[in-house]
């Protein structure tokens, strides 16, 4: 790995790794996982043959959000390890090719951090959105959104997500004299907060990490133009930044909307189960057969990738184009698995026989693919768990069950944890059949070898890569496409067989299972994939 070489060169060829860290691997028996858990497990990130991996936030924080409630950017939280933990694991994934990115939780802070307490006495403190007593008709009343201060300043501050995670003031785009707390985004609190971004940012590349990417990436600047123009510059100001002082490394948004993002100084951005356009409907069009994590607020729509065959590929493609030809060279656009925030593949009716497909299309689609930890082996969302450091949205939204312990083995609590199950920080899938590492490790015929297999292929292969030409030849049951002119690419996601017309009477087999080329015919059976040389 060379560490100096541009983020734009290097994500180009990237596969991404999304680790939630309290439930990938615990070395200390306390229930909960670890940095040296998971440097201790980096030899299976580098057989599997990804080398870029993120993980959620592990900086000091009182878990009322999983950690995206920061009390102190520059510690690591105890329950982790230290920051000489994180600095030796930096090092050690870097030995074996891989880079670490962190979670940067840019718009807000806990109610706990030292600013915060800070300005909840001060009113003179602008680091975050106040409105006083002073500025409303109704002082009794707190404007739409904002909560009552917890100290002696009078007021009330707006909050960007939970009650306890209180927003940083970036500024706002419009101001008005009828709402004072309004300040404009060149007043002192938002250039000492964007300051602030550059120094954390620079304290942990200094310590061998590689990026970060970004929480709510659009939330900063508040009430910004449908362009967030305001928004745009802050971020294209801080890219310059980076690009000066630490040109290696990357930045990626939880934006969910690249065309945007991308042109504003990110990388990359994901696509999301939410976002400015449809509300995430292109990824949700893939994956989301509305059981899991589901938002009531989304109408239901057949995904593409389900068992009965009444999706269609068409809402992601259009989307995805419309993206992709924003970003042109400039950046890349990021599809997940799944996340800490949503669903995992296996979810409600999908079996595991409907996971490869998935991963054929993820791996050889011209996007950076992002595997949420577990996916390579089929975990599923566990349903039924309790509410968790805030993972319950909705009545049907719990994040809890997409963030349950890595299955390693069949030792007790699947080799993640030699702690006392009922000490666990999520309970573990309770299905005796759950799939395991060791067990695929074993069986050639297994998803995990599958997913080494075709990131070993798109590796070497840059057609397959995310900057390759891509021709849509068949954009139904199979989603036909072809590669850099020279792969064919089948995914059939629908148990029912499907056919369609080929471009060749024949093609070498790269990687397939129940899909063949012949006679002019391209024909897969229900389940079936297929990459092909042609």
């Amino acid at each position: 790995m060379t560490p100096t070489r541009p983020a734009t060169e290097w994500l180009a060829d990237a596969v991404l790794y999304q680790i939630y860290p309290q439930s990938f691997a615990d070395s200390n028996g306390d229930g909960i996982g670890d940095l040296a858990g998971i440097e201790a497990r980096l030899d299976h990130l580098a057989w599997l043959g990804v080398d870029t991996v993120w993980l959620n936030p592990c900086f000091a924080s009182p878990f009322r959000d999983a950690g995206y409630d920061v009390a102190d950017y520059l510690t690591v939280a105890p329950r982790y390890g230290t920051d000489d933990d994180l600095a030796r694991l930096a090092d050690a994934a870097g030995h074996r090719g891989i880079r670490v990115l962190l979670d940067l939780v840019a718009g807000h802070t806990s109610d706990q951090h030292p600013w915060f307490t800070a300005s909840a006495n001060d009113p003179s403190d602008d680091r975050y959105i106040w409105a006083e007593p002073g500025h409303l008709a109704e002082p009794a009343v707190p404007p739409a959104g904002f909560v009552a201060s917890p100290g002696t300043r009078p007021g009330s501050y707006l909050p960007n997500f939970f009650d306890s995670q209180p927003a940083l003031n970036f500024g706002y785009a419009r101001t008005n004299d009828a709402e004072p707390w309004r300040l404009p985004v060149d007043a002192d609190g938002p250039r000492t907060n964007r300051q602030a971004l550059r120094d954390v940012m620079d304290h942990w590349l200094g310590l061998g990490l590689s990026g970060f990417r970004v929480d709510m990436a659009a939330s900063l600047v508040k009430d910004d133009d449908p362009g967030q123009a305001q928004t745009v510059a802050l971020w294209r100001e801080l890219r310059a930044w980076l690009d000066a002082t630490h040109p290696h490394a990357a930045l990626l948004a939880e934006w969910g909307d690249p065309a945007t993002s991308v042109p504003a100084g990110f990388h990359a951005d994901f696509l999301l189960q939410f976002g400015p356009k449809d509300d995430g409907l292109a990824l949700r069009s893939l994956w989301n057969n509305s059981t899991g994590t589901v938002n009531e607020a989304w109408e239901p729509h057949a995904a593409y990738f389900d068992a009965d065959g009444k999706g269609s590929p068409r809402t992601f493609l259009d989307d995805w184009r419309a993206a992709a030809d924003a970003v042109g060279d400039a950046g890349f656009v990021a599809v997940p698995s799944a996340n800490h925030d949503f669903s995992r593949l296996a979810c409600g009716p999908r079996t595991a026989e409907q996971l490869p497909a998935a991963f054929v299309f993820l791996l050889t689609w011209p996007t950076l693919p992002a595997i949420y930890y577990g996916d390579e082996i089929g975990m599923r969302y566990v349903p039924g768990l309790p509410d968790h450091e805030g993972s319950r949205l909705g009545p049907r939204y719990n994040r809890a069950g997409s963030r349950t312990p890595m299955q390693w083995d069949d030792s007790p609590n699947a080799g993640f944890s030699t702690a006392s199950a009922d000490r666990l920080y999520l309970p573990l899938d309770p299905d005796p059949g759950r799939p395991t590492v060791t067990a695929q490790l074993a069986d050639d015929g297994s998803l995990l070898h599958l997913v080494r297999r075709l990131i070993a292929l798109r590796k070497a292969t840059p057609e397959l890569g995310a900057k390759g030409g891509t021709e849509v030849l068949h954009a139904d049951y199979p989603l036909v496409y072809v590669r850099g002119g020279r792969h064919l690419v089948v995914v059939n996601p629908r148990r029912n067989a499907a056919e369609t017309g080929a471009p060749v009477d024949e093609a070498v087999v790269l990687e397939a299972r129940g899909v063949t080329v012949a006679d002019g015919r391209i024909r897969a059976e229900g389940f079936g994939y297929g990459v092909f040389e042609l």
